[in-house]
């Protein structure tokens, strides 16, 4: 069997790179009446403790051993490789859609080529390449989209026709297919060797590796990590990372204060074949046939395959007791689809003789996108799982990665779209995940076209206004757990064709945004916000302030009442988070923060504000509804139902008044709409929330009142370049390489975080520059849309990425946001971006391989709108979310 001829291999490399360890051979180790081998005293303390000697936790300590940390403790339950990794298929695969996964299977790639000199244990490394087949027009979009994103990486790569195909893979039937993309680059490689030689690796540069030793749970005091608990004793450590694989979830949940890991495992099959009668060649390319929802590679002259099933079989793993993964049942009937797929796409195998089909456990996650960063609850805790089934071409960039964030507080790249914080408690139920994990796994080869949503695990977090809002025709989308609106379907529309459009062209709610927009710019729309992340900071003196002043960038020492839009900045001076603070008295402030900021503003405030008792800090997320009124008919609806003046004189812009709306009061009202609009946000209290919305509807017939969603809101914001947290900043931008210098107090003789870092760019420069581009010549009824991560040309040179895009039914063409850099064209080395070097460029972007002109623009500009209220400009200087 495989996984019997990995091991053998495995073992026979180990002990001759450990022969100081005492081990069994493996004929004797299969017999239960051999004695156990003798096991090394585990030591009282140490630095960090890895729990899983599979290729994450091997992988984070190697990492970490590199870096010059030696004091490293790593346990496996069993032995070494026998998790997951063992059965893995050993694909090396860059050709992903997210750019950090592409990063980690690169590097991951580029490590295992050259692990084999660096340990003297073989890998089985094998550059063979991949060919991802294209059955329809829309999967071969969808690859071209991959190719320019990895062509711009420096990895190479083509699409190909099904010819070509033929010629690299003699075996493969192309009837039916209309293209292809091949990464000559990827690799096969034997994933237990690849643990087994960072192992050998790390045990050289000093860590202690020990198997055969449980984890019962880890100890955690005050927040931290103190120790950890095994089955042979304790060790104290100041790091715990948890690398159990499938038991991430259940080692998680086995201390007295739970660390959320939310995964579930799911049973995964591939089949084995006996050699072919012409065995074939060790060097031809890897196939995956999305399509078919199949991969096939060679294995020993034969072939291994195996696939993403749509009717997956999730495993209970609960007790964690079983030590080493066994191959669990043969399951012929699940697998037959995949075996005809198989059959249809290799007809020549039907004479084949099977070996045997493995089934083994792969994890999967909430989002299909891996898990690690550190635990919110407990400092110290740190997790790497979920890899759902590339475990094998994220292992090497992802131990870098993490340990990079242990040894220097932060990793290299932005992994904001992999941090465990991403997720909150509410995903950690038994039932969302088991239910989450079977449709994620088809998902896994489904055609993915922008904007799809998940659809199990819903209506979890909804509004007050969820089912009347539901009624009127909203179509929902869901962010962190929280129902959203994308659109209204206005009656009489054809809902289905709707709810099952998918497309990368114009799609089928295009006029229905449109006219939502049009009413926000013309007479007055109300737009449920309710999941954006509310807290109060409040102090008995001076306390809340002091404290805010230091963590946040602009100058929050206003009068009551007003608003300041602001960025919460880590060292490097990069956007931690970006929020409006409005204070509400001396010693109270209200904080606004994007919907999916639940978990790391709290995490980052807990851990950066002063254990004072005096200071108090409230996620009041739950307690308000929040509707927001978009339009120049917004201050009269709000002022008739208010009696209150609301015109600028007496409610000027940035300003907060807590108010009377209708019968209910307690209302915080906010002269801010997110989008450069003129309106109000009204933070209700959510008992009076459907009387509030209500009174709003009633009130506002007369001045053409209407619903409208997030879709607006996205089209709006983008074509006034207002920026959101998560897609176009993240912990690696800073204010002045987006324009936002006046938002921050460098004059003001005050110290905040990241201070330095901003005084200095002020005085040399940036290396990249926020801009908005207007395509030229594209046809938005004919041509591929931009969504992003869309590649920007300059004068023909790559200098970027889009980071978010939006159709402006203003200007009537598509806009995209996204960063430029200045790369030395001899050295490839970063140069300071100016001003005169943007606006003197010509720039395409590139959308799936065909390039379309564009116009850049600088923020903050002042010539594409011509008509423009004071209280735009104001509201323009404010930093924005969605």
């Amino acid at each position: 069997a495989a996984g019997m001829f990995l091991r053998l291999l495995s073992d026979v490399q180990w002990r001759a790179a450990h022969p100081k360890w005492r081990r069994m051979t493996s004929s004797q180790r299969s017999t239960s009446t051999t004695a156990e081998p003798q096991l090394v005293a585990l030591p009282a303390q140490a630095q960090v403790v890895i729990c899983g000697g599979g290729v994450m936790g091997t992988s984070v300590a190697y990492h970490l051993s590199k870096m010059g940390w030696k004091d490293i403790v790593l346990l496996e339950q069993g032995r070494l490789a026998a998790g997951t990794t063992r059965f893995c298929a050993g694909i090396v695969s860059a050709a992903r859609p997210m750019s950090i996964e592409l990063k980690m299977a690169h590097y991951s790639n580029k490590l295992y080529q050259q692990l084999e000199q660096e340990t003297g244990v073989q890998t089985g490394y094998m550059k063979t390449g991949s060919v991802s087949l294209a059955q329809t027009q829309d999967r071969l979009i969808s690859l071209k989209r991959i190719a320019s994103s990895l062509n711009v990486m420096g990895i190479s790569c083509e699409i190909i026709s099904p010819k070509k195909v033929l010629q690299l893979h003699p075996l493969i039937n192309i009837h039916d297919l209309v293209g292809a993309m091949y990464v000559p680059e990827d690799a096969l490689v034997s994933s237990a060797n690849v643990s087994l030689a960072l192992a050998t690796a790390a045990s050289r540069n000093g860590v202690q590796i020990h198997e055969r030793t449980c984890v019962s749970h880890v100890t955690i005091q005050k927040g931290r990590v103190t120790g950890v608990e095994t089955d042979r004793g304790r060790i104290q450590c100041e790091y715990f990372v948890n690398c159990a694989g499938q038991w991430a979830y259940e080692l998680g949940h086995s201390g007295e204060e739970p660390v959320h890991i939310p995964l579930h495992a799911c049973e995964h099959f591939y089949l084995l074949t006996h050699p072919l009668k012409e065995p074939l060649s060790s060097s031809l390319p890897t196939v995956v046939d999305p399509d078919g929802r199949i991969y096939i590679r060679n294995w020993q002259g034969g072939i291994l395959s195996g696939g993403f099933e749509k009717n997956p079989k999730p495993l209970f793993t609960e007790g964690r007791n079983q030590l080493e993964i066994q191959n669990l049942q043969e399951d012929w009937d699940h697998f037959g689809p995949l075996l005809s797929a198989l059959l249809r796409r290799m007809p020549g195998l039907e004479s084949l003789q099977i070996m045997q089909l493995v089934n083994c456990p792969e994890s999967f996650t909430p989002d299909m996108r891996c898990i690690m960063g550190e635990s919110p609850t407990a400092r110290g805790y740190f997790v790497l799982a979920g890899m759902n089934s590339a475990g094998i071409s994220y292992g090497g960039g992802a131990g870098k990665y993490l340990a990079e964030w242990i040894v220097n507080g932060y990793p290299s790249e932005n992994v904001w779209p992999l941090d465990l914080k991403r997720f909150g408690t509410l995903q950690s139920s038994r039932t969302f995940l088991r239910h989450r994990v079977m449709e994620v796994m088809p998902l896994m080869y489904d055609l993915k076209v922008p904007r799809w949503d998940f659809q199990t695990g819903r209506q979890l977090r909804t509004s007050p206004l969820y089912d009347r809002l539901d009624a009127q025709g909203a179509r929902w989308m869901e962010k962190h757990g929280f129902e959203r609106v994308k659109y209204f379907v206005p009656p009489g529309s054809d809902l289905l064709d709707l709810d099952h459009s998918k497309t990368f062209y114009k799609p089928d709610w295009f006029d229905i945004v449109g006219a939502e927009v049009k009413c926000c710019k013309e007479a007055v729309c109300v737009i449920d916000m309710s999941s954006f992340t509310k807290f109060e900071i409040s102090s008995t003196g001076d306390q809340a302030l002091e404290s805010l002043q230091y963590l946040f960038s602009n100058d929050l020492d206003v009068p009551v009442g007003h608003v300041v839009h602001t960025g919460m900045l880590n060292e490097n001076g990069g956007y931690e988070n970006d929020c409006s603070i409005a204070r509400l008295s001396k010693r109270s402030f209200f904080m606004i923060s994007p919907t999916d900021q639940q978990v790391h503003c709290w995490t980052w405030l807990k851990k950066h504000l002063p254990d004072d008792s005096n200071l108090v800090l409230e996620d009041v997320t739950w307690k308000y509804t929040a509707l927001n009124l978009i339009g120049p008919r917004a201050v009269d609806v709000l002022s008739e139902l208010s009696y209150a003046p609301m015109t600028a004189e007496h409610f000027p812009s940035l300003f907060c008044k807590e108010m009377s709306v209708g019968y209910a009061n307690g209302i915080r009202v906010m002269s801010i709409t997110h989008t450069g609009e003129p309106g109000f946000v009204l933070y209700i209290p959510i008992e009076y929330a459907l009387h509030v919305y209500n009174e709003v509807m009633n009130m506002g017939q007369k001045y053409g009142i209407r619903n409208a969603g997030y879709y607006a809101l996205r089209s709006l914001r983008i074509e006034k370049f207002f920026a959101f947290w998560g897609q176009d900043l993240d912990a690696f931008t800073t204010p002045m390489e987006c324009g936002r210098e006046f938002q921050v107090k460098l004059d003001k003789g005050m110290e905040f975080l990241g201070q330095e870092v901003l005084l200095e760019q002020k005085q040399n420069g940036v290396y990249k520059r926020f801009t908005m581009f207007i395509l030229e010549d594209h046809d938005t009824d004919m041509d591929l849309w931009p969504w992003w991560g869309e590649p920007i040309f300059r004068n023909g040179r790559y200098v970027g990425k889009t980071t978010s895009s939006a159709y402006s039914y203003t200007l009537e063409r598509h806009v995209c946001l996204g960063f430029v850099h200045h790369f030395d064209e001899k050295t490839g080395e970063k140069l300071v971006v100016t001003t005169d070097f943007i606006n003197q460029g010509e720039y395409e972007i590139d959308i799936a391989g065909q390039r379309f002109q564009a116009k850049a623009k600088l923020y903050p500009f002042s010539s594409l709108f011509t008509q423009r209220r004071r209280k735009d400009e104001v509201e323009l200087s404010g930093y924005q979310r969605e």
